[in-house]
């Protein structure tokens, strides 16, 4: 037997998080364009002063258009998913993206344009962000698995950073070059995965489910390095066509399916929905898209642009960590921890904020020590919330959702959880201005509230699912393990990839119900 690489497999996953990229840096761009003044000569409003700006309402048009668009292409994936693969589904909602961002940097004066153009890029972000955990969730050995998901989050976050490097230097440019030039780019970044697909493998699950039994087989072995007749090709099929099998035989599976008891799936899918929810309230987003006008209250001597790169360039950082910490310390741990971190940073920016800093329009000639402080400190925090969010929340329930559902109902159940992410962010990048200016740092409050909801949730509700295949992950759900002893629970069936050896795996339908009677 040789011995398995799986560097392909980790190339190609490298690769297809791409797709993050182009979401992060969509979220980043846009926060820098709200506060450039050609910008808001063009999309904004003229006051009696006769001086352009940028009303809260337009500022969350433009912002959440892109996240609408993101919700109605998570849930349009699971159809492409299945009918045309996991790659070609990369293919077709890489050029619906690549069209958004042509249309919004073709734009002149109408904010029509621009909004269409970010919703339809949101529809092929959205697909995306179903897709590329859907997929490295199929293709990664479980060992690697975790880190390889974790790629998803970190390049989400080199895309943000880099548009905020990019933004710094095209910014000060006196026409629309200085919003065209970082909006523009978008076009290259889709070109890039649009060529790049014609590389990629379809996932050898897709293959099975569809009969595809050769490419199935030449794609095995090919992520891992061994010639098709090694063993480990030979015991990697067999698992997977009789988990194909076991799931496929009551017919094509539908969306209600995924809230049926069967193997405790509404569980799965609500876990994966509700960490989609927690994500999104943990306020890290509300910094990523609105930080260039949220700190300028702050008063520091620091540019908007500035603060946004510091925290942009923290996010990195702090992603690279969870690459080891998600197999380490594994994913429950992970996100209750950060629940905890993000809890204290919110708590203190929020409080410190409303009762230190100095109100709007305040000349800075007339603020006080305490004011100057107190903006120091907004930022502090705002920066280790964002430095925590990246190393546990940012990356978790990204891992959790690309590993926790059957083959037969995983395109549409990630695309539930996906879709989740997306009409929250819609209602977060829509409101968040809104309150922010009414109640100003307090809306850091309603992010506390929901990381101490979120602590609890996963304590009480997520199990442990570092280590295991997805057949395993699987096996767990049916066994009903609580998710507080989910951490020593270990599959009672074979399952190949394993160090153990484990009692043999069913070889037929009729073997697996037998199983499942004798309570196994």
């Amino acid at each position: 037997m040789a011995v398995p690489t799986n560097r392909r497999a980790i190339l190609f996953a490298i690769f297809i998080a791409f797709g993050g990229f182009l979401f992060g840096y969509d979220i980043g761009v846009i926060s820098g364009c709200l506060i450039m003044p050609d910008f808001i000569r063009r999309f904004g409003e003229v006051g009696p002063d006769g001086v352009p700006f940028l009303s809260s309402s337009r500022q969350s048009i433009i912002t959440s258009l892109l996240s609408a668009g993101t919700f109605v292409g998570a849930l349009g994936q699971a159809f492409t998913s299945d009918r045309s693969g996991r790659k070609g589904s990369i293919l077709i909602w890489s050029g619906i993206f690549t069209i958004g961002c042509a249309i919004q940097t073709g734009t002149t004066t109408s904010i029509v344009q621009l909004t269409i153009g970010r919703f339809i890029a949101g529809l092929g972000v959205g697909a995306l962000s179903a897709i590329v955990p859907l997929y490295n969730g199929e293709t990664s050995p479980k060992k690697l698995r975790g880190m390889l998901l974790v790629l998803y989050q970190l390049q989400i976050i080199i895309g943000i950073f880099l548009s905020y490097i990019i933004e710094i230097g095209t910014h000060h440019i006196p026409n629309s070059a200085s919003w065209r030039i970082p909006v523009g780019l978008q076009m290259l970044w889709g070109l890039i995965i649009l060529s790049g697909i014609f590389f990629l493998p379809e996932s050898p699950r897709h293959l099975l489910g569809t009969g595809r039994i050769a490419e199935a087989r030449a794609v095995i072995a090919d992520l891992n390095g061994v010639p098709e007749d090694d063993p480990i090709v030979a015991e990697s099929m067999e698992e997977l066509e009789f988990g194909i099998r076991a799931e496929n035989e009551g017919g094509k599976a539908t969306w209600l399916e995924c809230f049926s008891t069967r193997n405790m799936l509404w569980k799965r899918t609500l876990n994966g929905m509700m960490l989609q929810f927690i994500q999104q309230l943990n306020g890290q987003n509300f910094y990523y898209y609105y930080g260039d006008t949220f700190f300028k209250s702050a008063q520091t001597s620091l540019d908007p642009y500035s603060i946004q790169a510091i925290l942009g360039g923290v996010s990195v950082v702090g992603t690279v960590p969870a690459l080891y910490l998600i197999e380490t310390w594994g994913r429950r741990k992970s996100l209750l921890t950060g629940s905890v971190l993000e809890a204290i940073c919110s708590i203190v920016a929020g409080l410190v904020g409303h009762f230190t800093l100095a109100p709007d329009g305040t000349d800075p000639s007339l603020l006080t020590t305490q004011n100057r402080r107190g903006g120091d400190t907004l930022i502090a925090f705002a920066v280790l919330h964002v430095f925590s969010f990246s190393m546990f929340w940012g990356p978790a329930p990204w891992v959790y959702l690309g590993e926790s559902f059957p083959l037969r109902v995983r395109p549409k159940a990630i695309a539930l959880g996906s879709a989740t992410n997306w009409f929250w962010n819609f209602l977060l990048s829509f409101f968040a201005p809104r309150i922010a200016g009414d109640i100003g740092p307090l809306i850091l409050m309603i992010f506390f509230g929901m990381l101490v909801f979120g602590f609890a949730y996963v304590y009480v509700f997520i199990p442990e699912t570092k280590g295991l295949s997805l057949e395993e992950v699987d096996e767990m759900y049916r066994a009903r393990i609580k998710p507080w002893k989910s951490a020593g629970w270990r599959p009672s069936e074979k399952h190949i990839h394993g160090d153990e050896k484990k009692p043999s795996t069913p070889t037929s339908v009729e073997d697996l119900h037998a199983t499942e009677k004798s309570g196994v």
